[in-house]
């Protein structure tokens, strides 16, 4: 039978646990606010950089450029596909890696011979414990992207695909619509596509302004192109830092209200407890009165 020791003991446990648990909370809540400002301050360049390539498309109807597909759309992609794929480095934030990984698999099984950019460390040891190659691992740690991390990581995607060992670059990642709504998403990055720059009829540029582009288009796109892929690489790996805390936040919020719904059931099985041994008690002092008042009668 478990005594009321037990279970106040259990109970210190399991509010010790409860502190831990707020504790994170707390951390992640922080975390993401933080990730967000720095967002904020970065996103206003990297929305005029992709005005100027959607100025590109509309005013320069044909190009030659490695990283835009042709006018009917049909390119060379025979070499392998490439995959960016950001998780996190460590768990504790409910499914948001399993989503990661799940739309991974599902995906890398469509192609042949997928190269894998892994950032996270959860990725790299799930890739690397069911042997799925990995063509490349950034091996810092995931937390507080910066911009100088995005940049080391597009400039490895961009020699990739200059190179011709990837032929398609795509990036998954965990999109944060807002605090309660957020999704994996697989987004492709290169080549460029007008229909990823919205409608080009239709985009507040004046159909008869002229621009000129110096020394040429390509040129021009050869130096956009590659802070447009720092850009967006820094883009998913806040949304994503983003995401994950947000994930651990609900996570960390249902431990507590668990924590807490364990201690009150815990509560009333203690005082159950208590009642039944104070009962107990009394029923002994009142038998023991009565058989004393008994033994007091048959003396007289």
């Amino acid at each position: 039978m478990t005594t009321t020791r037990e279970i106040k003991t259990r109970i210190k446990s399991v509010k010790d646990t409860q502190k831990i648990t707020r504790a994170m909370y707390l951390i992640a809540s922080n975390k993401l606010r933080k990730a967000k400002s720095e967002l904020d301050l970065t996103r206003p360049y990297f929305n005029l950089l992709r005005t100027e390539i959607n100025r590109i498309f509309t005013f320069s109807e044909k190009t030659d450029s490695k990283y835009i597909y042709s006018s009917d759309g049909v390119g060379d992609f025979t070499a392998p596909f490439g995959y960016l794929i950001i998780t996190a480095d460590k768990g504790m934030a409910g499914a948001y890696n399993q989503n990661i990984i799940k739309e991974t698999l599902k995906i890398i099984t469509e192609h042949k011979e997928p190269k894998l950019f892994v950032v996270g460390e959860y990725g790299r040891r799930y890739f690397e414990m069911h042997n799925i190659p990995i063509e490349s691992s950034f091996f810092y740690t995931d937390q507080n992207p910066t911009l100088h991390r995005a940049r080391e990581i597009s400039s490895n995607l961009m020699q990739a695909y200059d190179s011709g060992l990837i032929s398609k670059l795509f990036v998954i990642y965990t999109d944060m619509k807002d605090a309660i709504n957020f999704h994996v998403c697989t987004t492709e990055l290169l080549p460029l596509h007008r229909a990823h720059f919205g409608d080009n009829e239709n985009n507040g540029f004046e159909s008869d302004s002229e621009f000129e582009f110096v020394p040429s288009v390509n040129e021009v796109l050869d130096n956009a192109v590659p802070s447009y892929v720092t850009g967006f690489v820094y883009s998913t790996l806040v949304d994503s830092f983003c995401s994950e805390q947000n994930a651990r936040m609900s996570a960390m919020d249902s431990a507590n209200r668990n924590a807490q719904e364990i201690i009150d059931d815990l509560k009333i099985k203690y005082n159950h407890i208590r009642q039944s041994v104070i009962t107990q008690e009394i029923t002994e002092v009142s038998s023991a009165a009565k058989s004393m008042k008994r033994k007091a009668k048959k003396v007289l």
